[in-house]
């Protein structure tokens, strides 16, 4: 696949404040790509000049094949942005507010009137369309939200933190509606989020630390360089002594929680040896994968304890 965004040293200076220092990284076409970091870290300041709001301090950008500074309305017309808080007007109905939308893109009444019911039907919005939009609950809101980006048929979608705020059963309807988008429309997706489960649906990741982009990669690929399955141990009375002994022979660093003893392990696999010697000591045990969370807290040096390099991440 072709690069539908390509960033190369791109820089952001407030004064003395580097809040983006010189990163590049590139996002394929169709791909989703998830853009992680700290509150401020340089996220929304890389979004905003991506999405021709901010002008770069230095760098070179290029997104579905114009040049950033250069050919922005250009630009403007190929990507669409859903931002974490709700944009649209609480006093006009849904399709109010999606006519005047799209009307900024679109002046051909025919073209818009067939975009909106494409989007409605993709989106599910028809049975809300002459509803006030601050009369929606929270997962209408969001999709309505998309749906105003997708008016004039961007390629590229920008969501800011799109279900900030939404509670589990609406948050998973969002990527529903997310999935479907990048099936039926091929559209490419950056994403910012703060849930790392959000992220590991992701293509690709990039982590921003401080301005500076520190990690890239597959969310599989990080997670086996940052991140270790645990192996969490009850062990029978008076046994822990010997739990301890068997794992210092099988060169296994552990640490102690709430009476459990957590063992770090390269693979899952890699438990089924462990409990085979210990067997006769334990009272049971469980075997926990690693996660985007443990990559998020170790590359951005949040852990707690820095005990092996990983953090705990864990409520045993």
């Amino acid at each position: 696949m072709s690069d539908i965004i390509k960033v190369n040293h791109l820089k952001k200076y407030f004064h003395e404040t580097k809040a983006v220092d010189d990163i590049s990284f590139s996002v394929k076409r169709g791909e989703m790509f998830g853009f992680l970091g700290v509150n401020g870290a340089g996220k929304s300041t890389t979004i905003s000049m991506l999405c021709t709001l901010l002008k770069p301090t230095g760098g070179n950008v290029e997104i579905a094949g114009f040049a950033l500074g250069k050919e922005d309305e250009e630009i403007k017309r190929k990507i669409g942005v859903v931002y974490q808080w709700n944009v649209l007007d609480d006093l006009l109905t849904v399709k109010e507010n999606l006519i005047c939308r799209g009307s900024l893109y679109e002046k051909d009444g025919g073209k818009l009137k067939r975009q909106m019911e494409y989007v409605c039907e993709i989106l599910a919005l028809s049975d809300v369309l002459k509803r006030p939009y601050g009369k929606l609950s929270g997962g209408q809101k969001r999709r309505c939200e998309i749906g105003a980006a997708l008016l004039h048929t961007p390629e590229i979608l920008f969501l800011d933190e799109p279900t900030t705020g939404l509670d589990p059963a609406t948050r998973k309807s969002v990527w529903q509606t997310v999935g479907r988008l990048q099936k039926e429309m091929k559209m490419t997706v950056f994403l910012t989020t703060h849930y790392m489960e959000e992220a590991a649906k992701a293509d690709h990741i990039g982590i921003i630390e401080k301005g500076k982009m520190v990690q890239y990669g597959t969310p599989f690929s990080l997670k086996e360089q940052f991140a270790k399955d645990r192996l969490i141990i009850r062990y029978q009375d008076g046994k822990k002594g010997q739990i301890e002994e068997i794992l210092k022979d099988m060169g296994c660093s552990y640490k102690m929680k709430n009476e459990k003893i957590i063992a770090y392990i390269p693979e899952t696999l890699d438990a089924i040896p462990l409990i085979g010697q210990m067997e006769y000591h334990m009272k049971g045990f469980e075997v926990i994968q690693g996660t985007m969370d443990d990559v998020f807290l170790n590359v951005t040096g949040m852990e707690q304890e820095k005990q092996g390099a990983y953090a705990e991440g864990e409520n045993v």
